[in-house]
């Protein structure tokens, strides 16, 4: 029985990897599976014949990920037209923790559920992360991934909100294979390399296969392009109208003093001078444009027949990363009394002993912060599967996973120390000399914190076909589910103490777990008939009890109608939900640094204090597709997807957009006003001498999202001039994308944000395919529509940049197969070299690194060889 099983599901696995990029629902598919047994689609627990189900779901195959030349499977998933928002990168440099995520209809890498072989992946990365680190992911060992853009927590439990993305990992292979590839930048820098080995065997009664994959990427430092080569600011110029000039940081080498309504500027000599607009410190030139990482994957997946009805099943998975950021040297900043022991160089501009002082200073004395992650990744999956006497299909699984992680900050000063020495009268912050290296040893440390989260599982499910009825056999699966889940973060102990940062970070440790049974029944209504040559309702319950807020239950509604051959309809209706995360319940007190923008200050950065709430209760979503699918018999090959999508949101755990709270809570002279209002009563707001803001904004229930839009998808394969063409144009168009937080609501389609990503109205994937006897050859065009400045929205004419233009980006791929054995392929991504758009209120790099590529041109190569 089983060997049977084997045998169909190769077949099936082989027919989807062929699928790239294009809806599920094409004819060759229809054609491959026919005769095949049922398999399990993501969306649904129930075993099908085909991969038609009510939901929408999208195919890439292993050979679309290994032609466009990546490494790592978020370079390809963020790049899919219903990612968007914010997604963290290699291009991330500020705040990234060397993570990777995916982010669908750009509602939130924690509403993505992301499952390996339709099991939960342990959430992973830095800290106690709240989502997957798709590091973690041996690019190698994927035969496909499914993504599913509809809500699933009925079929999969929280989490499932936007969608799914489920990678299935090779499984049933046999013989030996090893892939060598290199990459570098047009430019010569980004270097990276990559070698991996899969091998695999059967043996009477199983299968084994493990793959092992090393990867390591160099960094691109924003000094080596001329786009980030400093931080633009916008200025008038003598006609009155904004220019581009190289701005900065107040915080200077050599120190910034203010006090009463002197502004001054330290002098490596030792003296002073009026602070002006030249003074200004570029910290570009010492950040990451694009960081370096080494990763280690291995993985193990094993099968054995334990009788002829049950099989064993287990996987295992291990990840190591070794990551890296690297950011100006830090900003230190000191209030003290002027006096006498401090010398007289001061008094010659106005400033008097007893004076009070703010003094900010940028130490580029002892160099760069360097950010540094080690992160260590386990996930163990065991279990067995059978088949009972009358068809039915069931298994029992224990999955646990671990992620182990150490972040280190090196170059960090203890303010602490160094306040107290000046109040002691052992430090003088006037004397150029005392900020020396060899002066400065021991205020200089390392932070060192340690973070992970924890995750088990077990469940059991139970499938078949419970009747026949009329229009066919009523299908249902069924299974109970129970997960733990822990997390935790332990800052370095002079970090948890406020001496390097201010406020201080606190730590994170906490624990929920939850049982949870859900029912799911395929039910054939029509069959057979003019125009109903196949109906199917589809309905799915769940329901969930949480140690943290108690019990619940969420549900979906499904229908397929296929007309004909040629023309099915399907929608879907279903509720959806999203616990708080371990971090979002019991997540410490830390700072963050976000872009703002005020009158009373230049500063264009406040400090924000962010944190868990232990309060929070779980979102709620209300979600509804609806579409069509076309695959006309005049043009065999060709198949035309088109889906409206509509996901609502309820009790959304944010943050009130930092800007907002400034807005609300500042006059323009800094002084704080609404303090009565409870928004602004929570932020506690302030702005210093140095005109430093600083606020609370920790996580609350507080908010509202809606978001709609439609995804139109068409493929076509043909054979043309003896050789095999596949074509596709995969588009999503945004109507909406409504946030409502604190009564204000705010529609971010059509707009690119400081802080939260880009959310464009047009994102469009083209693909043209072509194979010969003995060689491949691909292009890949990506367009993404212009968008508005979120900052700009109210007054246009105040920005340089209010909007960005589009953007198209060119790839091209080929492959030539000298034989059955080797194999060498290549490419060049961004052919066109297409510099990231500038736009006023950018988040980092002058541009979005959420949304566009701020590398530039880059070729690969690649050579396989296969036993």
């Amino acid at each position: 029985m089983f060997n049977k099983n084997l045998i169909t599901r190769a077949l099936m696995l082989g027919a989807a990897a062929s699928t790239t990029m294009f809806s599920a629902n094409t004819k060759a598919e229809e054609n491959e599976t026919a005769d095949v047994e049922r398999i399990e689609v993501t969306g649904s627990r129930i075993k099908r014949a085909d991969m038609e189900t009510a939901s929408p779901v999208t195919v890439i195959g292993a050979e679309e990920i290994l032609a466009s030349g990546a490494t790592s499977i978020d370079q390809v998933l963020q790049k899919t037209t219903a990612a968007s928002g914010a997604m963290t990168n290699p291009g991330i440099n500020n705040g990234s923790g060397g993570n990777a995520t995916i982010n669908l209809r750009g509602l939130g890498s924690n509403r993505t559920l992301v499952l390996v072989n339709g099991r939960r992946m342990i959430n992973s990365g830095t800290g106690a992360s709240s989502s997957v680190d798709l590091n973690t992911i041996p690019v190698s060992m994927i035969q496909r991934v499914e993504v599913l853009k509809d809500g699933a927590s009925a079929v999969y439990g929280s989490d499932a909100v936007a969608g799914v993305v489920n990678i299935i990992l090779k499984k049933d292979f046999e013989g030996f294979e090893i892939n060598t590839s290199g990459g570098i930048s047009g430019e010569g820098d980004g270097e990276e390399f990559s070698i991996d080995v899969t091998m695999g065997g059967s043996f009477d009664k199983g299968n084994v296969v493990v793959g092992i994959q090393y990867m390591d990427r160099g960094e691109v430092g924003m000094g080596d392009r001329d786009g980030t080569k400093c931080d633009y600011t916008e200025v008038e110029n003598g006609n009155g109208d904004l220019e581009l000039a190289c701005g900065g940081s107040s915080y200077t080498p050599y120190g910034h003093i203010w006090s009463g309504d002197k502004s001054l500027q330290g002098e490596e000599g030792g003296g002073w001078h009026e602070f002006g607009a030249d003074d200004k410190y570029n910290y570009n030139p010492e950040s990451y444009l694009y960081t370096p990482m080494q990763k280690l994957n291995i993985t193990g997946l094993g099968t054995y027949e334990v009788s002829d009805y049950t099989m064993f099943f287990s996987e295992m998975m291990y990840s190591k990363r070794w990551s890296e950021q690297q950011m100006a040297p830090q900003p230190v900043w000191f209030d003290f009394e002027y006096q006498d022991w401090m010398g007289d160089s001061l008094l010659e501009h106005g400033i008097n002993y007893g004076d009070d002082i703010s003094y900010g200073r940028r130490m580029t004395d002892t160099g760069a912060r360097e950010f540094s992650q080690t992160v260590d990744t386990v996930r163990v999956v065991a279990g067995l599967e059978g088949e009972l006497d009358n068809g039915w299909t069931w298994d029992t699984s224990v999955t646990f996973g671990r992620n182990d992680s150490v972040d280190k900050l090196a170059n960090l000063h203890n303010m602490g120390m160094i306040q107290q020495d000046i109040e002691a009268g052992v430090f003088n912050p006037l004397d150029q000399s005392s900020w020396q290296p060899e002066t400065m040893g021991e205020y200089v440390y390392t932070e060192v914190n340690s973070g992970g989260s924890e995750m088990f599982v077990l469940a059991g499910s139970l499938a078949g076909e419970v009747m026949e009825l009329p229009a066919g056999y009523l299908g249902f699966a069924a299974g109970l589910e129970t997960r733990t889940e822990k997390a935790w973060y332990t800052p370095d102990s002079l970090t948890s103490q406020g001496m390097a940062n201010d406020p201080k970070v606190d730590p994170t440790a906490g624990e929920y777990d939850v049982n949870e049974a859900y029912l799911e029944l395929a039910i054939p209504v029509l069959s057979d008939l003019p125009f109903a040559e196949h109906v199917e309702i589809s309905t799915a319950v769940r329901a969930f009890d949480y140690s943290t807020f108690g019990s619940d239950s969420t549900w979906k509604l499904g229908l397929t109608w296929k007309v004909n051959d040629q023309l099915m309809l399907r929608s879907v209706a279903s509720t959806a939900f999203r616990a708080p995360s371990v971090d979002e319940l019991y997540g410490g007190a830390s700072p963050s640094f976000d872009q703002i923008s005020h009158p009373a200050t230049d500063q264009e950065q406040a400090e924000v204090t962010v944190g868990g709430n232990s309060e929070l209760t779980p979102e709620e979503a209300d979600t509804f597709t609806v579409g069509v699918v076309y695959e006309p018999e005049w043009l065999d090959g060709l198949s035309i997807t088109a889906d409206y999508y509509q996901i609502e949101i309820d009790n959304a755990i944010t943050q009130v957009d930092s800007q907002y709270i400034v807005d609300q809570c500042l006059d323009n002279s800094g002084t704080p006003i609404n303090q009565d209002s409870a928004l602004c009563q929570s932020a506690d707001i302030s702005m210093d001498n140095t005109g430093r803001i600083s606020f609370n904004n920790q996580l609350q229930n507080i908010g509202a999202e809606n978001t709609s839009g439609v995804d139109l998808n068409i493929a076509y394969a043909f054979d043309a001039f003896g050789l095999d063409w596949r074509t596709g144009l995969d588009t999503t168009f945004l109507n909406e994308y409504e946030v409502e937080a604190t009564g204000e609501t705010v529609d971010y389609a059509g707009v690119i944000t400081g802080g939260i990503g880009s959310y464009a109205e047009i994102k469009s994937n083209l693909s043209v395919d072509v194979s010969g006897s003995n060689w491949d050859a691909g292009y890949k065009l990506r367009y993404i529509s212009g968008m508005d400045s979120a900052v700009c929205l109210d007054d246009p004419s105040s920005c340089y940049a209010p909007t960005t233009p589009s953007v198209v980006y060119h790839d091209l791929n080929g492959a030539y197969h000298f034989s059955e054995t080797l194999t060498f392929s290549g490419g060049v991504n961004n052919m066109f070299d297409k510099e990231a758009p500038y736009y006023t209120g950018n988040n980092d790099a002058n541009t979005d690194p959420y949304t566009y590529d701020t590398m530039g041109r880059y070729f690969f190569a690649r050579a396989t060889i296969k036993f």
